[in-house]
């Protein structure tokens, strides 16, 4: 079985990260979110991925590489234009070949993983098999409708929804599904939809099953999603301090995880917590939930609930700062000369809060 991982979106719901980087790189716990979705494949033993890239192609490649790292074979493959989730299975039609796949979106968060859902829709012999969720606004997902555990419709954002089981962008399915995508139209909003698709698939006699899954599940698509995926993530963490310098002033309570070469300085840290290498914090508090990339600096501030990214300084901040996403190398400092003002240089869509 291959698998194919959908990384060709734009991002524009998390502006202005997304300006300078791919969403599916920005880190959830320090570990990009793409990362998770190669993990989760590798585990059901699949070694064969496609990545579907497009405008952040290249920042991508640079990431994955071959994909030695995590002892797989990454090939990438060009989506020219977003058209649509069953327009990308089309353009990995030549990688896919005739064999049974994997499509994994590359923002989805699982606690779970998908070996188990691998191996039912193996071992069930499905020619397509899809992962669902509650949620309590069907109207924003493609819903499916069960019965006996079988897939019986499904319709992508309804108006009036058939049930509140979200598919949440982990699908399996055989090579039925190319010919399947070859008698669907455009969407009326221009796309091929999957969901269309499956529902073909379904009217022709296809096996098509489907399971709720346990555990939390998280599309990481908004600034919001961002922080409670990095949140979940935290949850599970271990304790580890033993690579940091942590000086008899300061105070590390409960599960926090400190990089290599980092300095703790007068400061108390309450897990959960990770930070990154070559990190310094001096004079301050890190409160719980928060991820602090590398080469981060911070002096006499306070912060929670936060995600700080790599090479950013925050230096003499009045009142503590919580449910902030701070992307790379940005710098937020109390003024200590007179006039005291406030003095900003942002990119679009930046989001700030004063006291």
């Amino acid at each position: 079985m291959k698998s194919i991982i959908l990384c060709a979106g734009k991002g524009t719901r998390l502006r202005p990260l997304t300006h300078t980087s791919a969403k599916h790189l920005i880190p959830i716990a320090n570990k990009p979110v793409l990362f998770y979705a190669i993990e989760a494949i590798k585990d059901c033993g699949i070694k064969d991925i496609g990545i579907i890239i497009g405008e952040t192609g290249e920042d991508i490649k640079s990431e994955l590489k071959e994909g030695d790292k995590w002892g797989v074979s990454i090939s990438y493959i060009e989506q020219k234009e977003a058209l649509g989730l069953a327009h990308a299975v089309s353009v990995a039609r030549d990688f896919l070949g005739e064999e049974k796949f994997l499509m994994y979106l590359g923002d989805n968060l699982l606690k779970n993983g998908v070996e188990n859902y691998a191996n039912k829709f193996i071992q069930g012999n499905y020619n397509a098999f899809v992962l669902l969720t509650e949620v309590d606004n069907p109207r924003q997902f493609g819903v499916a409708e069960l019965e006996g555990g079988r897939v019986v419709q499904v319709v992508e954002k309804p108006k009036e929804p058939v049930s509140n089981l979200a598919l949440i962008g982990v699908y399996f399915f055989d090579k039925n599904v190319h010919q399947a995508i070859k008698n669907i139209k455009p969407s009326a909003r221009g796309e091929l939809e999957i969901t269309d698709a499956i529902q073909w698939m379904i009217d022709q006699g296809y096996k098509v099953g489907a399971e709720v899954i346990k555990g939390w599940w998280k599309d990481t698509g908004k600034p919001d999603d961002i922080l409670e995926a990095n949140r979940l993530i935290l949850e599970d963490i271990e304790r580890d301090v033993g690579g940091a310098k942590v000086d008899e002033k300061s105070q590390i309570l409960g599960r926090v995880k400190i990089g290599k070469g980092s300095e703790i300085i007068n400061s108390k840290i309450v897990g959960p917590v990770i930070i990154g290498e070559r990190v310094k914090v001096v004079d301050s508090y890190i409160g719980p939930f928060t991820s602090i990339s590398e080469r981060v600096e911070i002096r006499k501030s306070e912060i929670e609930c936060s995600v700080v990214l790599e090479e950013s300084k925050l230096e003499y901040i009045k009142g503590r700062m919580q449910r902030c996403l701070i992307g790379k190398g940005v710098e937020i400092y109390h003024s200590k000369d007179l006039p005291r003002v406030y003095e900003f240089t942002l990119g679009d869509h930046s989001k700030v809060g004063l006291l």
